[in-house]
């Protein structure tokens, strides 16, 4: 068993299914399969997963050097059954240095999928 790299479980159990279609049961777990997603250089998945409203172009992730080193989630706040928050601190290393994102994302949900809508960085 390979170890997802959101931190939760096996990858085949874990993350492995939203990569592959099936619609993420909430914000948390959408917002671990998008950090797996990051790891996994999956740029589609995350478009797919990013609100149209603010979603962007193209993310270029292969041309992206950094190595994701880890997930925390700090907390998971449901404010309707459309709509939920999710802080988070993802560690990572460009160029042998290290870096926190640590972020305030909102979720909305749309014809029973779960998207990132958008986020404010925490200091």
């Amino acid at each position: 068993m390979a170890a997802c790299p959101c931190g939760a479980k096996d990858y085949a159990t874990c993350c492995a299914p939203y990569h592959q279609g099936a619609a993420a049961p909430d914000a948390q777990a959408l917002m671990r399969s998008r950090y797996s997603a990051y790891v996994l250089k999956l740029e589609d998945y995350l478009l797919a997963t990013w609100h149209v409203s603010t979603r962007p172009e193209k993310l270029e992730l292969l041309a992206d050097n950094s190595k994701w080193l880890g997930l925390e989630i700090k907390r998971h706040e449901v404010q309707s059954p459309e709509q939920a928050t999710v802080e988070f601190v993802a560690r990572y290393k460009v160029a042998g240095r290290a870096y926190r994102l640590h972020e305030l994302s909102r979720f909305v949900r749309e014809d029973g999928r779960w998207y990132y809508l958008d986020g404010d960085f925490k200091g």
